[in-house]
């Protein structure tokens, strides 16, 4: 188990150091997606792959995702609910994902490119007529249904072991130190809280929340399960964590659950199991490199060599007779050709000479028409990774269009809103003025002054006509008015007399400016 900033070094220094340069390297894919299809089983094989084909052409072109982008493999298995049909498990990744994983293994000899998922059965003791689930808690999980020897479904969740180490790190500030506490970190389960003490806890707050999640997660998968799962393996990284199966085993009472153990180790071992069990997923993936487990999932495109036919692949250090054999050379490549009657020196350099040339040229017009034939798929795809990016900017332009329509359109409701708020909150502030202005006149008003009308001339702007005998009666309106603020910005006009009455216009505002 090793933690690192830069895989590709790391790589070559585990290669150095092991001096496997000769030894294939089986890996994972890192964003794989899996759909499922189901086609009847009375097909053949060609129809088969005919329809599962059209049936992800149609996926892609409704999720608006470039097929061409995509390299795929899929798997059959007999559908559960329906022994008429087949299930398609169907599986996808992006060919930029896989060209940065074969970057990152840059010259060493990768031999295996498969989805852990369904390698992490290789090592699993399923038995027939038996349906188990693989719980592979990695930095994100994958739940493995396996049913009668065959897996069945694949599930992901965005959560894992990543998730644990992360929140540990920020106390630690080392990854190592962070999966340390992971391995000497004990789950105490309903049985054993008692015994737990104060110091042990100190990581479980950590740790605890993303189990539970995951837990929940699986419980959802089993209860929707359509047949009954009978065990429940728990892999990865954070299966190293003490009693990690007793947790699972409190909420699945009825489930054997238990760490996966790989099937061919002997139990008399004396291997701590920690020590490969913490390094399962690369014991699956091994397995599958070396053929065991569902084939036709290998996502390495085959090399120049793999593509030879089997004449044209020359064998090194063969047989050492003289017969069909170039003698004096460092290796010996065997032709198995059988030279009758003698031939002279002259005509041994000419046969030699031949021989060479002919197979130099082939070789030569084998590797150039490789190379041309790559050169012009790469154009290819990357031609077509253009289009589908120019296709994607010409979609986000667009979407930035609507996005701008719909902001304006909603910036002028929006005013629209404020304007009638404020229509309203002025309405209301004035309807509630009136009753006030007239409730305090009527407390203030002097005997013997009479109000002949009220008018609201403009806005917050009031008009009070008034008249009485005597000129003290209308100041003393005038200054209850002014001095009880029932207006504001108080004008009177000039009085005018008429029949004994004196008539005066007041004007002010029910608001001060």
């Amino acid at each position: 188990m090793k933690f690192c900033d830069n895989i590709s070094e790391t790589i070559k220094q585990i290669v150095s150091e092991t001096f496997s340069y000769k030894t294939p390297i089986a890996t994972n894919l890192t964003s794989e997606e899996y759909n499922y299809f189901y086609v009847f089983n009375l097909l053949s094989k060609n129809d088969i792959k005919k329809s599962v084909n059209i049936e992800f052409d149609s996926l892609c072109y409704d999720k608006g995702i470039n097929k061409n982008t995509l390299e795929t493999r899929y798997v059959l298995v007999p559908d559960a609910n329906d022994k008429e049909k087949i299930k398609t498990i169907y599986i996808s990744d992006n060919k930029i994902e896989l060209n940065k994983t074969m970057q990152e293994l840059e010259g060493n000899m990768v031999g295996n490119i498969s989805p852990l998922p369904m390698a992490i059965a290789n090592i699993a003791n399923v038995k027939e007529k038996e349906n188990s689930i693989i719980v592979n808690i990695e930095d994100k999980t994958t739940i493995t249904t396996v049913m009668d020897q065959k897996i069945y479904n694949i599930d992901k969740i965005d959560i894992g072991s990543l998730e644990i180490l992360n929140n540990i790190n920020l106390k630690e500030n080392s990854y190592n130190k962070s999966y340390e506490i992971c391995k000497n970190t004990t789950i105490y389960t309903m049985d054993s809280k008692d015994l737990m003490q104060e110091d042990e806890n100190m990581y479980l707050e950590d740790i605890m929340p993303t189990l539970y999640s995951i837990v929940q997660a699986v419980k959802n998968i089993t209860e929707n399960s359509i047949n009954k799962i009978d065990r429940l393996y728990i892999t990865g990284t954070a299966a190293v964590i003490n009693n990690i199966d007793l947790y699972f085993q409190e909420y699945f009472p009825e489930i054997k659950c238990e760490i996966l153990k790989p099937y061919f180790i002997p139990e008399t071992v004396k291997i701590n199991m920690k020590d490969y069990m913490e390094v399962n997923s690369a014991i699956a993936l091994a397995m599958q490199g070396l053929g065991y487990g569902v084939k036709n999932i290998n996502f390495k495109k085959p090399s120049f060599y793999d593509k030879l036919p089997a004449w044209m692949k020359v064998e090194i250090g063969g047989n050492k007779s003289d017969k069909g054999t170039m003698k004096g050379a460092k290796n010996k490549f065997d032709f198995s050709l059988d030279f009758r009657g003698a031939l002279d020196n002259i005509e041994k350099w000419l046969l030699r000479s031949t021989t060479g040339v002919l197979m130099f040229i082939i070789l030569y017009s084998a590797f150039s028409i490789f190379l041309n034939y790559q050169n012009n798929k790469k154009m290819q795809e990357i031609q077509m990774v253009k289009q589908d990016t120019e296709k994607q900017i010409q979609l986000v332009e667009q979407d930035k269009t609507t996005l701008n329509t719909h902001i304006s359109r909603y910036e002028e409701v929006l005013k629209n809103i404020q304007d009638y708020k404020n229509e309203s909150t002025e309405n209301k502030k004035i309807k509630d003025s009136i009753p006030n202005l007239l409730t305090s006149l009527m407390y203030g008003m002097p005997k013997g002054v009479t109000i002949t009308s009220i008018t609201n001339t403009t806005g917050y702007n009031i008009k009070i006509e008034a008249k009485a005998r005597e000129y003290s009666e209308l100041g003393y309106l005038i200054g209850k008015i002014k001095t009880s603020n029932i207006l504001y910005n108080v004008t009177t006009s000039e009085s005018v007399k008429q029949n004994d009455m004196i008539r005066l216009v007041i004007e002010g505002s029910l608001f001060p400016e």
